[in-house]
Parts: C-alpha cells; sequence; structure tokens
C-alpha cells in the first residue's frame, strides 16, 4: 500500500534514528519549498513505494519558529496518508503536549513510543495498552536506534494502518462555546486544510500565526471580522486557558498510565553532567575533545587510509587506466587528459575521504552520545560575551561540515541581528571542504604534527569568528533571548547509526568529486595545456597567464608562483577544487603521492604554513556567498564579507609566515 508518512516529534526524542532505520540510505535532501532549511524524505525499505517525510523537530504547534511554521503548514496544506509521532518515554509529559495538538487536528495518526529503556531505567514504567486506549490511536513501544520495535512499527502502517483520534479535549465553558461559533462560522467557507474545523477555531483562539494566514488567505471577509469579534471578546488570556486545559487532561493521564519507582537522587548522568557542564572545565574539556577528534583523524587512523588509497590509485588504477587507454590506441591528448587531468584532479581529493569519513565518524559518537547538547549550553555564556544568543552556537557547530547550511540554519535564530551576525562568522568555521587541502600540506611538511596543526587552524577560526563579532556588535546588537535546550540522556552510539550519519554527510564530497571536481578537472586541463597559439606548454598556457597575473599579491606570503595563486582562484568555486588544481598544475598524474613531493620542493615550511592560514580564512567558496546575500537580504554586507575575509586572511597569513620563518 502506497502512502505517504510524516515523520513528527519533539526534538531529541529519536526523530533520526527512527528515520535512518526506516529508510536505511534511501533518503532524499532537499528543502522546503521557498524556505532554505533541509527537507528529509525516503523510501520506507520493507513497505513498497511508501514514502517518510522527515518534520522539523518541534516542540508544538504554536508556530513561532520557522520549524514550527514548517511542520504547521505541511499538515495542514499536504494531507499525509499517515502521521507517525515519535514520541520520548522517558520525557512523557512533555511530549505528549504535542501528541495532544496532532490528535485533536484529526489526521490519521500511529505513536511510536521510544527510548523505553531510557524510561525504565529511570524507574519509569508505562502502560502502552491503556495509553493506546487514551489516546485512540494505536502505540507502538519501541527503542529506535537498536532498531527495536521496528518490525512491530511496520506491520501497525502495513497492516492495520493508523487511527484517526476521537480524542476531545474539554475547555472552559466560554471557549467551548467559542469554539463551537467559529466552527459553525468556518464549515460552509470549504477551506482546504487539515480535516479537523475545530482544531482550525482552537488554534484560531490561540492566535496561531500559520493559521490565521492561511484562513485569511481562504475565508471571507465577513467571515473573517466575525472570527475576529469571537475571539477579541474573549480576551488575550483564551490562548492560555487552552494550553493549562492540555497540561491538565495530560497530567491526569500520566497518573492512570504510568508509575515511578524511587531512584537514587543522583544518577551517574547527573555526575558526569557537574563535569562537562563545569563554567570552568567545560570548554577545555570541549577543546579537548575536538583535539582527540583531530588526533583520530590525521594521527592514528584517518592519515594511514589517505596512504592505502593513495597507493590505490597511483597503483592499480593509474597503471590500469593507462593500459586501457594503449590497448585502445587512445590519441595522446585524450590519454594526457585521462591521467594527468582527470585522475590527477579527482583522485588527488578522493584519497583525503578516508580522513573526512574519520572526522565525521567522530563528530557523528560526540552528537549521538549526547555531548554536542551540552557543549552548546557550554558555550552559551560565551556567545553572550560576544554580543550574540546562545542559539548561535548550534549553527557555528554545523559549519564544521559546511558553512552553506549552517548559514541556513541561521534562520532558526529568533532576531535579525542576530541572524546576520551568525552568517557573517560562519565561513571562518572550518569546513569539511578545506580538510582535504589541510591533509595534503600537513603530511607534507608537518608530519609529526598533523594533528596539532590541524587543530591549531580550527581554533584559530573559532577565534577569527569571535573577533569578528566582536567587531560587529559595536555596530549590530543581536537582541537578549533566552537559550533553552533540553540535553538528551548519555547513550551509547550504535554503529548503524554512525555510519548512516557519517556517509550521510560525507557523500556530498564524493558527490562533488563526481560532478564540481570532475568538471573542473577537465577544464583546468584544458587551460593547463592551451594558450592563444593552440597547444602549449603548462608555463606558457592560460593557466599561467591568470596565475602570473595575482601572484605577486601572494609574494609577501612566501608563495609567488602562478600555480598558487590559481588553485586559491579556483578555490573560491569550491575549496576542494585547490587540491584539484594543484594536482593538475603540478602534473601530478599519479594522485597525491607525486604531488606531495612536488609541493615540498615548491614551498617552503614557512610558506606551506602561511598557505594554510589564507586557506581557512580566505573569501568563502561561491556557494557560500550566495547563500549569504539570501539570508542577509544584503549585497553590502556580503561584499563587505567578501572582502573583510580576503584582508583578514592576508594580514594573518603574512604575520604566520614572518613568525615561521624564524620557528621552522
Amino acid at each position: 500500500m502506497k502512502q505517504t508518512i510524516a515523520l513528527a516529534g519533539n526534538p531529541n526524542a529519536g526523530k533520526t534514528s527512527l528515520f535512518n532505520i526506516l529508510t536505511g540510505t534511501r533518503q532524499y535532501v532537499g528543502n522546503w519549498p521557498g524556505v532554505t532549511v533541509e527537507k528529509k524524505a525516503g523510501v520506507i525499505k520493507g513497505l513498497a513505494g511508501s514514502m517518510l517525510v522527515d518534520l522539523p523537530g518541534v516542540y508544538s504547534l504554536s508556530a513561532q519558529s520557522i520549524e514550527e511554521k514548517l511542520a504547521i503548514s505541511y499538515l495542514l496544506q499536504e494531507f499525509p496518508d499517515t502521521i507517525l509521532n515519535i514520541v520520548d518515554a522517558s520525557n512523557l509529559e512533555r511530549n505528549l503536549y504535542f501528541s495532544v495538538q496532532l490528535l485533536e487536528m484529526g489526521l490519521p495518526c500511529i505513536v511510536a513510543l521510544n527510548m523505553i529503556d531510557v524510561a525504565s531505567s529511570r524507574g519509569i514504567s508505562i502502560d502502552e495498552q491503556l495509553l493506546a486506549k487514551r489516546l485512540s490511536v494505536p502505540v507502538v513501544p519501541m527503542v529506535a536506534r537498536k532498531g527495536t520495535g521496528q518490525e512491530h512499527l511496520l506491520t501497525q502502517l502495513q497492516k492495520d494502518g493508523a487511527v484517526v483520534s476521537s480524542l476531545v479535549i474539554s475547555y472552559p465553558e466560554q471557549i467551548e462555546a467559542a469554539i463551537a461559533e467559529i466552527a459553525t462560522a468556518l464549515a460552509d467557507e470549504k477551506l482546504n486544510l487539515a480535516p479537523s474545523v475545530r482544531w482550525i477555531a482552537t488554534m484560531w483562539l490561540e492566535r496561531n500565526a500559520t493559521v490565521e494566514q492561511l484562513v485569511r488567505a481562504q475565508a471571507a471577509s465577513g467571515v473573517l471580522n466575525q472570527l475576529e469579534h469571537i475571539r477579541e471578546s474573549l480576551g488575550e488570556m483564551a490562548d492560555q486557558e487552552i494550553r493549562n486545559a492540555r497540561y491538565t487532561w495530560i497530567e491526569n493521564l500520566l497518573h492512570e498510565v504510568t508509575a515511578q519507582k524511587k531512584v537514587v537522587n543522583q544518577t551517574w548522568s547527573d555526575r558526569i553532567d557537574s563535569l562537562i557542564l563545569h563554567r570552568i572545565l567545560g570548554i577545555p574539556i570541549f577543546l579537548a575533545f575536538m583535539f582527540l577528534v583531530f588526533q583520530i583523524t590525521f594521527s592514528w587512523v584517518g592519515t594511514a587510509l589517505s596512504d592505502v588509497l593513495d597507493e590505490f590509485f597511483s597503483g592499480p588504477v593509474a597503471e590500469g587506466l593507462a593500459s586501457a587507454l594503449a590497448s585502445l590506441d587512445s590519441p595522446e591528448w585524450f590519454s594526457k587528459l585521462m591521467t594527468d587531468g582527470i585522475l590527477a584532479g579527482v583522485g588527488s581529493v578522493l584519497v583525503f575521504l578516508p580522513q573526512i569519513g574519520i572526522l565525521f565518524f567522530c563528530l557523528s559518537i560526540l552528537e549521538d552520545s549526547g555531548y554536542m547538547a551540552r557543549a552548546a549550553i557550554v558555550m552559551d555564556r560565551f556567545m553572550r560575551a560576544i554580543g550574540l544568543n546562545g542559539k548561535a552556537f548550534i549553527p557555528l557547530i554545523l559549519g564544521f561540515g559546511c558553512n552553506v547550511p549552517a548559514i541556513m540554519a541561521t534562520r532558526t535564530l529568533d532576531d535579525h541581528k542576530g541572524r546576520l551576525v551568525t552568517s557573517l562568522i560562519s565561513p571562518f568555521m572550518s569546513c569539511s571542504a578545506r580538510l582535504s587541502v589541510y591533509s595534503l600540506f600537513v603530511s607534507a611538511f608537518f608530519v609529526k604534527w598533523q594533528a596539532e596543526i590541524v587543530f591549531l587552524l580550527y581554533v584559530t577560526g573559532i577565534a577569527m569568528a569571535i573577533v569578528t563579532a566582536l567587531i560587529l556588535k559595536k555596530f549590530v546588537k543581536a537582541e537578549d533571548g533566552l537559550f533553552l535546550m533540553e540535553l538528551p540522556p548519555y547513550r551509547a552510539p550504535m554503529l548503524k547509526s554512525l555510519l548512516l550519519n557519517t556517509w550521510d554527510k560525507a557523500k556530498g564530497f564524493v558527490r562533488k568529486a563526481g560532478t564540481i571536481i570532475f568538471g573542473m578537472s577537465v577544464l583546468l586541463w584544458f587551460l593547463g595545456n592551451f594558450s592563444w597559439n593552440g597547444m602549449a606548454e603548462m608555463d606558457d598556457s592560460f593557466l599561467a597567464a591568470i596565475g602570473g597575473v595575482i601572484a605577486p599579491v601572494f609574494a609577501p606570503l612566501g608563495y609567488a608562483t602562478w600555480q598558487a595563486g590559481v588553485a586559491l582562484i579556483t578555490g573560491f568555486l569550491a575549496k576542494e577544487v585547490v587540491v584539484t588544481t594543484m594536482g593538475i598544475v603540478y602534473g601530478a598524474g599519479d594522485a597525491a603521492g607525486s604531488l606531495t613531493t612536488i609541493l615540498q620542493g615548491t614551498f617552503t615550511p614557512a610558506a606551506a604554513l602561511s598557505f594554510l592560514f589564507f586557506i581557512l580564512l580566505y573569501t568563502p567558496c561561491i556557494s557560500t556567498v550566495v547563500v549569504m546575500k539570501r539570508e542577509t537580504g544584503s549585497w553590502n554586507w556580503t561584499l563587505l564579507s567578501i572582502v573583510y575575509s580576503f584582508v583578514i586572511a592576508w594580514v594573518v597569513s603574512w604575520l604566520v609566515y614572518q613568525v615561521a620563518q624564524f620557528i621552522l
């Protein structure tokens, strides 16, 4: 049976785990129409043709944040066949408020009661059958991250299906009268919204901005005037009375379906938090974790794997490709394109895939274990010191993966000024695209200090973001606001979930290798082998002419070669292309092996370090620039960011070069 299933729930309720388990790698990622917030959908394994749409995690349908507005708009207008509401059994009271709102909508629903193992460890027992009876919908107990309950859920979705709840919350008499009057007024309007007119009437009284906008777009002006009059007659406390009625109903329900055993006053989780969240030790612990991640990525595991992949590209792949081309009597120019262009360009980037994968794997461990949420809490006080709300730390953390979604994520911030400042400083977060450049240079020049150098680069990026925020604080003051984040329980990460998350993040790097980097490799090879006079040596080519124009700008930084200049230009398209460009302009046909040797003869260690700092800080890639313009709504701020980052990169790299000449 083909159906569209909407996955909805509170943040940290296990939505991502359930989505990954049900869909595996059959995921489709895009943006919600007209909004730069990620939308994930996937085909459910075991349910032929059934599509699972992952709604943003929200605490309620009050529609204040962009995530809440997206969720409620989808549910109201897209009419999914089933709502799969995932509920955290260990935080049942808070989760059930959202569940009650969903059930009142009148859409078919199934409740996935997740984290029953965590609830049990906290001494909470839940009568799932009585809970299902009181909610009037099926309830499936689960431990999503382990896959426990998955078959039961699939059976419920396939055979029995979802159920429209008969749940009706009794509100105060005046509220009920107003709901009935509004429902009657809307009955003849034939609204193209969710089926329950009673729910729409309730949301109208709660002053839900999204519902109000949709109703105003469809109802006649006379009816709207009547609805306004009814709402105003109740006063401003009607929405609070509605919320109180829901919480009272939930409280009574919990007395019926749950039992709490006596537990010790302080759990092991509390004891860990007392250290992790310490106001003095919290930040050093965060930095220590990040340093450990870089040690694993570069010194202990990632580099060894990259070396193996490099040998594969420079050995069997290069030899096999050359042999195949020779057997086909390939023209000389085409053979060089394949070996010196595509293999050198794409191969020189792909050899660093293991390190990027290891980095994402380690970050996924920190995220799935529950530590990253605590890191955000630790950084809240610090973020306020630089003039930002604590929520801004979340987009900045995303910047370690890619600056584009980091800037997109600023839309979750409440005030415009905070979004502006966070968007402008996000490019200083060292994205994974820069990692291939770091890997190439540290393996060539700083073999014994690979993790330390990369850690220094990441810390410098954070420091420059802080300095920039302090400067902007003088001109753009973000609004103060509460930073509320629920701390998820500590959990041992599941290997399957870690691998899925790692692949989900790393596949973008592979996709670039097969599209942008492949295309750039072909283009760069032609530009590097042709001039206005036809075929030419690399030093007389179009590339040499282009790079030679800007090379003098970088002479004070230790590298005045046209090859470095061209690499920095192409890095504006995508930072990974810096390595691709160097692989081609230096003729490293056997991927990264000979490229490392060539770089050692071209750069001094001081110049190499200067180059790394410039890569870290200079103008972000074109995709980031485009998104920055769209999110800030201003070319002035975007152009200022481009110029500012270039100047900062030049100054810092010059200082690094001057100091490094005496040290290295």
